[in-house]
């Protein structure tokens, strides 16, 4: 039951967490992707996941953090951004992960469209006092990639592996 709850909550706060964090000061903590790495590598063995699925989910990891640290080095991502992404794709491993890169640029491009929409008008008086509003609607700072990069994750997280393995008549009310 304590592995069904860890499988529910664990992936999806640390993802909301990375959102959160990003908004409000456009960094993610190293932290946060080595608890998502360290979860997989503790809830990957308590959920059944054989070796060879783990090694590909593995490989998904490494792959996406390839990319996005080439991404990185080019300046069009963050460093925090490239890690979470990479630690999403080791959860998601090969079987969801282009599904979850799809959602994740979908939703990149809408709020990137948004907080350029957003920029372009004054920032209501009321709101200059908010440190992280201000830094958000700066025309020079960049975007938190790490919002669209946990409501992709978020998206998808339900169709895995590993909801599926959650026994939901644990949950079942009496």
């Amino acid at each position: 039951m304590i592995a069904d709850i860890l499988r529910l909550m664990f992936f999806p706060a640390l993802m909301a967490f990375a959102a959160a964090s990003d908004l409000f000061t456009m960094t993610i903590s190293n932290r946060v992707s080595l608890l998502l790495v360290a979860g997989f590598l503790v809830l990957a063995p308590l959920s059944g996941m054989g070796f060879e699925a783990f090694l590909s989910h593995v490989g998904a990891g490494v792959a996406v953090l390839t990319v996005a640290f080439g991404c990185f080095a080019m300046g069009w991502v963050g460093g925090g951004d490239a890690k979470v992404a990479a630690a999403a794709g080791l959860w998601f491993g090969f079987g969801h992960l282009l599904e979850y890169l799809l959602y994740a640029s979908l939703f990149g491009g809408a709020l990137t469209l948004l907080l350029l929409q957003f920029r372009q008008w004054p920032l209501p008086y009321q709101f200059t006092g908010q440190t992280w509003l201000l830094r958000l609607h700066n025309k020079e700072t960049g975007i938190p990639y790490g919002i669209a990069l946990a409501i992709g994750a978020l998206t998808i997280y339900p169709q895995t592996e590993w909801i599926r393995a959650v026994d939901l008549a644990h949950f079942a009310l009496p």
